[in-house]
């Protein structure tokens, strides 16, 4: 394993754990078993640090989701796909605690939340893409929605007060969703009621 990911999958670790505040040089020197020095000489600042530890999150969540981007909308199926994907964040605490722990600190660094926002572009667009190829009629706006309940998801089960979905409870939800967004005869509603 290279120096960099060992120190980044290590400062993972420790944000998980930690927390941000329990995240220094010093503490994932100790905790990577690396000489005194070692993270600093590699991450001078604690902003690289961050840096660094942020890219290969967003490294090793690109690989854990992979099978939710496959090589079509259909095939295979799309929610099962999108429940695996979420099964293996779930059963994985540590990369979805680190990243709320780094989404939080990208709202008071500027130069973490340009990160944080290509990094979220990443798995955005495929999801816009897979929209569109499925027959939405507004693909931005349904992948945002998809994204959100996604992360809703994740939040309620790790940080929240809900339980662990099974993965066939996770694809029947996103079933549900897509449904809505995808069935025949357009997806807006006029938003409007009428009073009797």
């Amino acid at each position: 394993m290279k120096r960099s990911d060992l120190v980044a999958d290590t400062a993972i670790t420790l944000l998980a754990e930690r927390g941000m505040r329990g995240l220094t040089h010093r503490a994932v020197d100790e905790a990577a078993d690396l000489p005194p020095g070692s993270t600093s000489n590699l991450a001078r600042t604690r902003a690289a640090l961050l840096e660094l530890t942020l890219s290969r999150l967003t490294e090793l969540e690109t690989l854990a989701l992979a099978g939710a981007y496959g090589s079509g909308p259909d095939e295979p199926d799309l929610p099962a796909r999108m429940a695996q994907a979420l099964h293996v964040q779930l059963t994985d605490r540590r990369r979805t605690l680190a990243r709320y722990e780094l989404a939080l600190e990208a709202t008071r660094r500027p130069e973490l939340r340009r990160i944080y926002d290509e990094a979220g572009r990443r798995f955005r667009d495929p999801a816009v893409a897979m929209l569109a190829a499925l027959g939405s009629t507004d693909p931005v706006r349904h992948a945002r929605t998809l994204v959100a309940f996604a992360d809703g998801l994740l939040f309620d089960a790790i940080a929240g007060a809900g339980s662990v979905p099974t993965p066939e409870e996770l694809e029947a939800a996103l079933r549900e969703l897509l449904a809505g967004m995808l069935r025949p005869g357009g997806q807006r509603t006029s938003g409007r009621t009428s009073r009797r």
